[in-house]
């Protein structure tokens, strides 16, 4: 198999970003025939086009094009001239072709018993999740976890909070309630986040929110949250209960902004992130789903 084919089927599960550059036609001397491919991701290229000053300026063009964020085609010719510092003295024709990959996020805090239940439907997704619990060992299999799961031992689970992308979605599971807090108060001033989930009951609930209060922020800063997080359709207690439940509410939140996206709303206007949020309840649920509680 080629390299550049392993390439895109290791950055497709990994949901990342790449451009495949081709080499669409190739006149006089030239470093590589026509067919030859390349690709191009945020982090490390596949394959080469030939090296030197051309494949410099392939790997630029390309590097734009991931930071545009669109999908799109590009063709371009290039003279092997001086100009290139090459001396080939041929035409070099590239195809570029970019694709935006995957931008659903989950970070999921927690690797108790729900968290490992919600890691097993979640990992099935087209998503990048990523991982985190504050002890060591805690990850069960996590050398056997495919390639869009990423498993992180983090002392401060918030700290972690930082390395997300904008419009991520946010799980808190963890066994530690002050932990909770810490990495609900981080997410939430980061003022980006689609979805955020909280584990536990309306009384936990309406402690942070006392605490919230209590700490200066009115009730917009916290009113996407849900918690109870999960469908109330799905009320039952068993780990994996919980599991189905709360991963069919971060399905139906995402099918929403794709709807969002599909008809052509700026997505990135607070508006219609509060508009997506309403799809579901944003306010604790009348009955008190005291089982979902952290494991």
């Amino acid at each position: 198999m080629h390299p550049w084919i392993e390439a895109v089927h290791q950055l497709n599960r990994l949901g990342e970003a790449y451009v495949i550059v081709t080499v669409l036609d190739a006149r006089g001397s030239t470093p590589r025939d026509s067919g030859t491919k390349m690709v191009v991701a945020r982090e490390k290229n596949y394959g080469t086009i030939g090296g030197g000053h051309l494949e410099f300026q392939a790997i630029g063009l390309a590097s734009h094009m991931i930071h545009e964020g669109q999908e799109r085609q590009h063709v371009e010719t290039f003279p092997l001239g001086p100009a290139l510092g090459q001396c080939c003295g041929g035409n070099v024709t590239l195809l570029f072709e970019c694709f935006r990959g995957n931008d659903f996020n989950i970070m999921l805090f927690g690797a108790g018993h729900v968290g490992t239940a919600l890691v097993d439907i979640l990992k099935q997704l087209p998503c990048r999740l990523h991982w985190i619990d504050s002890r060591d060992n805690q990850h069960s299999a996590s050398d056997t976890l495919p390639a869009n799961v990423t498993a992180i031992v983090s002392e401060y689970p918030a700290d972690e909070v930082v390395s997300m992308p904008p419009g991520a979605y946010y799980l808190i599971l963890t066994y530690d309630h002050q932990m909770d807090f810490d990495i609900l108060e981080t997410v939430l001033k980061r003022r980006d986040a689609l979805y955020v989930g909280l584990i536990g009951s309306t009384t936990k609930w309406k402690r942070f929110t006392s605490r919230l209060v209590h700490k200066g922020y009115d009730e917009k800063f916290y009113q996407q949250v849900r918690c109870p997080v999960g469908l109330d359709s799905v009320p039952g207690k068993h780990p994996i209960e919980v599991a189905v439940s709360v991963a069919a509410e971060v399905i139906g939140v995402r099918h929403s902004t794709d709807d969002q996206r599909r008809s052509g709303d700026d997505f990135s206007s607070p508006g219609l992130k509060e508009a997506v949020h309403s799809t579901t309840p944003v306010q604790p649920n009348s009955s008190d789903k005291s089982s979902h509680v952290s494991s």
